[in-house]
């Protein structure tokens, strides 16, 4: 990824988390927090609590929804209880930490904006 297009994703991330806390009243901490609620929205069942493995699968869910927007994954059905089943289409690129990070959020980006 170029610096001129990390630049850009970042200032875009930073409107993303003043946006998300104008509608629900309080800025996400890091990309983890987002994908937390992409996982809540994208399972649609609402606000509730949620075990310490059901935050877990809520986040591989908002992954998966996210990284779907770039063909990587596919959702296949959902299981028993409700909850979105993926299935992997395409490798997803191999990269550093920081660089999977600016993907995801290049991807969240887009997410919000469809």
């Amino acid at each position: 990824m170029e610096q001129e297009e990390k630049v850009n994703i970042e200032k875009e991330w930073e409107q993303l988390l003043d946006h998300i806390q104008r509608i629900v009243g309080k800025r996400p901490a890091d990309l983890n927090g987002v994908l937390f609620l992409i996982g809540v929205q994208e399972l649609g069942k609402g606000p509730r609590h949620f075990t310490k493995e059901q935050k877990q699968d809520l986040m591989h869910i908002a992954v998966c929804k996210v990284l779907s927007l770039g063909g990587y994954y596919q959702q296949v059905g959902t299981d028993p209880d409700g909850w979105p089943q993926w299935q992997l289409v395409r490798p997803v690129p191999h990269a550093d930490l920081l660089a999977q990070e600016d993907m995801l959020k290049a991807y969240v980006i887009k997410y919000f904006a469809s």
